[in-house]
């Protein structure tokens, strides 16, 4: 079932709350982010860990999901709330029902892939009683769609209208949502041929502009500056997602060095807090100085050397 514990990703108890998790991500996040370790595949790798364990204990709606069926379903964490409607619905209507292979639980990987197969519909049950029709089918009412949006778009929520399967709905997009989420509209899919209304999922494909990379509910970007302002520090420009914001560098700053930027960020999702955005400082060296300037540096230099000596 490939079931991976996002708690002992982020070294934080089961009972950690949200600030725990949060100062967890952090602290490890900084320690494995990809500006900090180059070229390091391994530091990588962990960082992706992080990253996805964080998105999943950070958003309430999927911890709770995680956290009830994460050891039963493994990487299908996500649907359990479909697999039980599933179990439940033909319990009530076949008055209760135990799928076995051998004689033991069919493991949960295998039986999601046959409840939910390429074609939508549920595979063949064994249900044992006295009255037991092995070989029925039951087909599957859920809908799936993917919404594809730019990031800029899901800075505030968004009031759309869909057609899926031939059909129009409202709904509003939460701010915040991450790209590849899926979201379950509970009663919004197609009618089975047993009267059951099934739910709608809705998939979301975000794009990023060139040179952003998102990472929950943090950005990262880069940014050129100047070589005075990098010495001498100064007032650096940077067109956010909502608008030109300012940050001040202090002197002897670093190239390469990562600027927090709090709270201007990624809306978090179904939250009122923002992430932060992170700008890694990358040096812009003059070029075709004047005499006048080469003269000034070789000024600075001869006094930095006559201090170092």
């Amino acid at each position: 079932m490939n079931f991976i514990d996002y708690y002992k990703v982020l070294r934080v108890e089961k009972t950690a709350d949200e600030k725990a998790i949060k100062k967890a991500y952090r602290k490890l996040a900084r320690e494995y982010h990809p500006d900090v370790n180059p070229d390091d595949v391994g530091a990588e790798q962990k960082f992706k860990e992080i990253t996805e364990a964080y998105e999943v204990l950070s958003d309430q709606e999927k911890k709770a999901t995680y956290d009830k069926y994460g050891q039963q379903l493994g990487k299908d964490w996500q649907q359990g709330p479909a697999y039980e409607q599933a179990q439940n619905q033909r319990s009530k209507q076949r008055g209760g029902y135990r799928y076995t292979r051998s004689g033991d639980e069919q493991d949960f990987s295998d039986l999601f892939e046959e409840m939910f197969g390429a074609q939508g519909a549920f595979n063949e049950y064994k249900r044992q009683g006295r009255s037991s029709r092995a070989g029925r089918r039951f087909a599957t009412a859920d809908l799936r769609a993917t919404i594809r949006l730019p990031l800029s778009e899901i800075m505030t929520d968004q009031k759309q209208v869909i057609e899926v399967g031939g059909k129009k709905i409202r709904l509003t997009i939460p701010k915040g949502v991450s790209d590849g989420q899926t979201i379950r509209i509970k009663g919004q899919g197609s009618v089975a041929p047993n009267g059951v209304k099934g739910d709608l999922y809705l998939t979301f494909d975000i794009s990023l502009p060139d040179g952003l990379r998102r990472e929950g509910s943090d950005l990262y970007a880069s940014v050129n500056v100047d070589f005075y302002d990098i010495l001498l520090g100064g007032k650096v420009s940077y067109d956010a997602l909502d608008g030109p914001i300012r940050f001040t560098l202090k002197p002897g700053t670093q190239s390469g060095e990562l600027i927090r930027l709090k709270g201007k960020g990624i809306p978090e999702y179904k939250k009122s807090g923002r992430g932060d955005l992170y700008i890694k400082v990358e040096v812009s060296l003059p070029q075709n100085l004047s005499s006048e300037e080469r003269d000034l540096l070789s000024q600075a230099a001869a006094v930095r050397r006559k201090k170092n000596n």
